[in-house]
């Protein structure tokens, strides 16, 4: 497509909601917008971090970003990732009117607390961000990814509700492969909707421990109370604040009632046991609370002895040649407006600004999750569990950061369609290398595994 009137061309790096929001949001104001994807699917952590039993909210949520991203106006990239396969100065000299990074949060944050974690990674050591995609996709027959298997008395070291992600995980999937051991085929979107003792009754067994399953468990440095589960509003009452300790706690013993993890609190990873290069144990430090920080205690160690340990302590956004970052964070000049230091016209949206890529960080920059979202969230209340709250606060915060990028586009000289057209040949170059013909519908409908339909 030629433009032929002077126009703003707008770069996104992300589709998901965030991005696919702001990309509406800008095509709707005159501009041309073009949404880079490193996936063949826009969806991001809402395919590939969100467990897969959220079936009807996932298609819901995909959706949404299909009819924004398949509009006049928006021109999608996909198999395109900012480093790998674009270069982010280079994007800086194609001549954007503004470049937004909504590439998100792909990287766990590493555990610090042992000194041997190198080694031991992929040698019974996986961090979530890889665990969750290969539960969401393992079953697809075009899947080629790394393959994990749960073993009885696996670890999540973690705390908050992608960590009860992970720990469900571990427990629905020994429970499937028990019940089929006895002839029982049940599907694990029907165990995680019902619960492992309500799917266990219903085929005889009013006893889940009869199967013999060792259950999974999950470690946490501090208090039961101090779980993430749930949070305070920022107008938060001397009540709710009093209450609050008691939510999480009721959270967590709902979520261990169905689906039968076991929990140790106040405990700190110290350094993983292995025997022939493999995890054979984790040693563990007891800690304490002093001034509101958990402290690990010397002189209290002990071992669990296990063959996998997922680690599932947070998600920040991945280094970037060429984007200045300080500690684990992208440099911005304002942070309430996702404003990048490092060039001018460059801000980021959603997840890559929160530092955060789990649910929790979905709810206006991670400040509140009330105690009906987490228990929708986990499965643990009655009736359907919309999650449009969640992905509505998300697309919130793209609205928010694309009428500041309109303001800012609005105060610059259009480009003149020479410009313009330049940058979009550029595109439809990168399009035509991947194999995309701008029929948006069509290709996800290639890319889409026949298994999932």
């Amino acid at each position: 497509m030629k433009v032929t009137e002077p126009t703003h061309v707008v770069a996104i790096f992300g589709g998901a909601t965030a991005g696919s929001v702001a990309a509406e949001m800008l095509a709707d104001r005159g501009a041309q917008v073009v949404v880079f994807e490193q996936n063949p699917r826009p969806y991001g952590k809402i395919e590939d971090g969100l467990p897969r039993w959220h079936d009807k909210q996932r298609t819901m949520e995909y959706g949404k970003i299909n009819d924004r991203l398949d509009r006049p106006g928006v021109h999608y990239v996909p198999l395109t990732k900012l480093g790998r396969d674009i270069d982010f100065k280079e994007v800086l000299g194609w001549g954007f009117s503004a470049v937004l990074l909504a590439n998100g949060a792909w990287k766990d944050r590493e555990i610090t607390s042992a000194d041997n974690v190198e080694e031991t990674l992929e040698h019974g050591l996986v961090y979530q961000n890889p665990f969750v995609y290969w539960f969401n996709h393992k079953d697809e027959q075009g899947y080629d990814g790394p393959r994990y298997e749960v073993l009885p008395g696996s670890l999540c070291v973690g705390g908050g509700l992608a960590s009860i992600d992970v720990i469900k995980i571990f427990q629905l999937e020994l429970y499937q492969k028990a019940l089929a051991e006895r002839g029982i085929e049940v599907d694990i979107n029907h165990l995680e909707h019902e619960g492992i003792p309500k799917v266990c009754a219903e085929h005889g067994i009013e006893d889940p421990e009869s199967l013999g399953v060792q259950d999974c468990t999950l470690l946490y440095r501090r208090r039961v109370e101090d779980m993430p589960l749930a949070s305070l509003p920022a107008n938060a009452k001397p009540k709710q604040k009093e209450k609050l300790p008691l939510v999480r706690r009721k959270i967590l013993e709902k979520a261990q009632k169905k689906f039968l993890f076991q929990v140790i609190p106040q405990v700190v990873a110290n350094r993983f046991v292995l025997e022939d290069g493999e995890l054979r144990a984790l040693e563990l430090l007891r800690t304490e609370i002093v001034d509101g920080r958990a402290k690990a205690k010397a002189g209290t160690e002990f071992e669990i002895p296990t063959q996998l340990v997922v680690s599932s302590i947070g998600s920040v956004p991945e280094p970037i040649p060429g984007i200045e970052m300080k500690g684990a964070y992208y440099t911005y000049k304002d942070w309430d407006t996702g404003e990048y230091a490092g060039a001018p016209g460059v801000f980021g949206l959603g997840n890559v600004v929160t530092g955060q890529g789990n649910i929790k960080a979905s709810l206006d920059h991670g400040r509140f999750v009330s105690e009906h979202i987490a228990e929708r969230y986990l499965g643990l209340a009655d009736g359907e569990r919309d999650l449009s709250e969640v992905s509505e606060k998300a697309a919130e915060k793209g609205r928010e950061t694309a009428e500041q990028v309109a303001d800012y586009v609005a105060a610059k000289p259009k480009l003149d369609p020479d410009a313009a057209n330049a940058i979009l040949t550029r595109v439809a170059d990168r399009q035509q290398a991947v194999g995309y013909d701008g029929d948006y519908r069509a290709w996800i409908d290639r890319v889409t595994p026949a298994d999932l339909g």
